[in-house]
């Protein structure tokens, strides 16, 4: 049973209507993400897709307002036209999934899923400046505003950030926005190992460069991409004349890393949506840790597991693919990973295993027991994607 309601009270009715009947909701979008997080444990289905308006667009104030069904295709065409684009850079996970329909901004927002330019700009929590909501009970609720402020208590729009509506239906957006660069330019290393890619990358953005893109792809990875050995890569975004200075600064910091150039192509949309792992039947994980942990990390697992992976966020995220069979290497990589520290996420695999192994990365007591405190405030009856992040 799919309900589609099309206004915010239409869907504060259906949450109420259902948390008086202990009747769990699974929530949905467009539903190119509803294979992210263990599978939801309800029988009836509640679609944002007709929540699909701009509620306010000032580009002057680089300030945007949309409902949460807002088709992300739709939103950046609105946005481009006013040489605009979200800051975050969501992730599009329709190829890696293999699934398809729209991604919709409640989707990006529920999941966090914030792409390279996160090194610049920040997580997608950092460009969320409000959100209206409905609870656990039905009751309609607004957090935050059009304006970055500081706040006491729960900062409610950064909950909403990576909760995968387990807290709140949400039903609008406020976000702050970026004017697009004149110029988008591409430095690139070759032929590099793990280990002096992610020492090259480190030292850029150690420059002043404003670097907005830091990947290390090795050459399984590059291979996939039409190319013939490792590559070492750095975003550049701004007006030409800043573009070309950040450039030359770039190849004279890296010059003993070996010969520096730049890519006409533009790998970064293939960097972000992690297309070198698209249409395999290979188990995905997303981890995150310290950059300079990331090759020897990468490289203890080898010994224990067969596995290939590439860098992003200058290497403190490492996108790793593996054998979907058994806990699709979740035992080994947190071993491995417990000696670095760090979280580790898996992003694909089929429903037995995401529903037999944590999905995400196990919270210490303490942390378990303020996630709890969260569900029972903001959700009581526990009817919200129930089973999404937790057993």
């Amino acid at each position: 049973m799919i309900e589609t309601p099309d206004t915010e009270e239409a869907v504060s009715e259906a949450v109420r209507a259902a948390a008086g009947e202990g009747a769990p909701l699974a929530l949905r979008g467009g539903g190119t993400r509803l294979a992210l997080g263990r599978p939801v444990q309800a029988a009836r289905t509640l679609s944002l897709a007709a929540l699909d308006g701009v509620t306010l667009y000032e580009p002057g104030e680089l300030t945007l307002v949309a409902q949460a069904g807002m088709p992300l295709s739709a939103l950046e065409a609105l946005l481009d036209a006013e040489n605009q684009q979200l800051t975050f850079e969501p992730m599009d996970h329709r190829a890696l999934l293999g699934t398809t329909g729209e991604p919709t901004l409640g989707g990006a927002i529920a999941t966090g899923a914030a792409g390279p330019r996160r090194l610049r700009m920040g997580a997608a929590r950092d460009a969320v400046l409000g959100v209206r909501y409905v609870n656990g009970q039905g009751d309609i609720l607004r957090a935050g505003g059009r304006v970055m402020k500081n706040v006491t208590g729960y900062d409610v729009p950064k909950l909403m950030c990576g909760a995968y509506g387990t807290l709140g239906v949400v039903t609008e957006v406020g976000l702050k926005v970026m004017p697009k660069a004149e110029v988008v330019r591409t430095v690139a290393l070759s032929g590099l190992s793990d280990e002096r890619a992610i020492a090259a990358l480190s030292k850029a953005l150690a420059t002043p460069c404003d670097v907005s893109g830091a990947a290390h792809l090795p050459g399984w990875a590059a291979h996939e991409l039409g190319h013939g050995e490792a590559m070492t890569l750095l975003r550049i975004e701004g007006f030409e004349s800043q573009a070309a200075y950040r450039a030359q600064v770039l190849t004279e910091a890296l010059a003993g890393f070996g010969a520096v150039g730049t890519l006409d192509a533009d790998p970064w949309p293939a960097i972000r949506d992690a297309m070198v792992f698209a249409g395999d039947d290979r188990a995905v994980w997303r981890i995150a840790l310290k950059a300079t942990d990331a090759p020897s990390f990468v490289a203890s697992l080898r010994e224990a597991m067969d596995v290939e992976a590439f860098y992003d966020w200058g290497g403190g995220l490492v996108w790793l693919g593996c054998a979907a069979g058994g806990d699709a290497g979740a035992e080994a990589i947190r071993q491995a990973l417990s000696r670095v520290g760090g979280h580790a996420t898996l992003v694909r695999a089929g429903d037995a295993v995401r529903a037999a192994v944590p999905v995400f990365q196990p919270e210490s007591a303490p942390l378990a027991a303020l996630s709890a405190g969260l569900k029972a405030r903001f959700d009581p009856a526990g009817v919200l994607n129930p089973g999404r992040m937790r057993a």
